[in-house]
């Protein structure tokens, strides 16, 4: 890899002073930084778009300097351009950052010495449609999960779930969540999903505090279609429940009573550039432990 581009959560590195120094070790090992950037746009298409211009294509990896929010969101936004991320961690618990910020140069001296892995990860893609089937959004995407949860109330919402065009559950719950093998470690996780291998094709469907015994997790082919209807509430005859679907916990959406959320696989990938060579699931007891 020789040509980079650095995209920095300017609320983790405000005086840019960790990013100069990543550009500056970049050209130092005779290495070409292409440009960077700040402050990632946040549900703004137009502002995505310009920056997805401001790429060159001949880029060979897009350095991400954040959390692993800024890399969700940095990842939703430029997939399409497929070329690898490196997530550098100046968050908190990472799961998909590598490192940290005082150790940014030892990274990518990595890089440079071609010690890393490529690994792909699958992203799901979703819309909301009216009571009459119309798209009321364009496709969203997501790397790990899309979720539907109440806004603004304390009463259990309802809602029925589609696999395939069949009717699977009728589900009375706080929510659901539909996830990525990536975001299997999770919102999922948190609420009593199972975890997957971060590199398979599946897709995992869990409820929020489901209000029956029998409702637990689905895990479901990456081929699956997936359909969740907002049915509304019995115990909500005012129509005071608000409704919000997030991607990756970004993006927000306020849907009503008779919308759809309507999920799949997307056909293209996520590539992360890994340098740990812990596997997945060493990395998991020890976050975990």
């Amino acid at each position: 890899m020789n040509r980079f581009f650095i995209i920095t959560n300017e609320s983790r590195d405000p005086d840019l002073k960790l990013t100069r120094e990543i550009e500056q070790h970049i050209r130092s090992c005779g290495k070409i930084c292409v440009g960077q950037f700040c402050s990632l746009p946040q549900d703004d298409e137009e502002a995505a778009a310009g920056l997805r211009a401001s790429i060159p294509d001949e880029t060979d990896c897009i350095i991400v300097l954040g959390g692993d929010g800024t890399l969700l969101r940095a990842a939703r936004n430029l997939f399409m351009k497929n070329i690898p991320f490196l997530g550098i961690n100046t968050g908190h618990l990472g799961y998909l950052t590598e490192g940290s910020g005082n150790t940014a140069e030892k990274l990518l001296d990595k890089v440079f010495a071609d010690e890393f892995v490529i690994e792909d990860r699958m992203l799901i893609g979703g819309e909301i449609t009216d009571r009459s089937g119309e798209a009321s959004t364009g496709r969203i995407y997501a790397l790990n999960d899309i979720t539907l949860n109440r806004n603004n109330s304390l009463k259990i919402i309802e809602f029925n779930l589609y696999v395939n065009d069949e009717l699977l559950y009728n589900y009375s719950a706080d929510g659901i969540i539909i996830s990525t093998p990536t975001g299997s470690t999770a919102y999922n996780l948190s609420c009593g999903g199972p975890v997957a291998i971060p590199t398979s094709r599946l897709i995992i469907v869990t409820p929020i505090a489901p209000h029956s015994l029998n409702n637990r997790s689905l895990v479901l082919s990456a081929d699956d279609r997936i359909e969740v209807e907002i049915v509304g509430s019995g115990k909500d005859p005012d129509g005071l429940i608000g409704y919000v679907v997030y991607f990756d916990g970004d993006a927000d959406y306020r849907p009503a009573p008779g919308c759809r959320l309507r999920v799949e696989a997307v056909d293209r990938v996520v590539r992360l550039v890994r340098l740990s060579r812990q596997s997945f699931l060493q990395t998991l007891k020890a976050k975990m432990s």
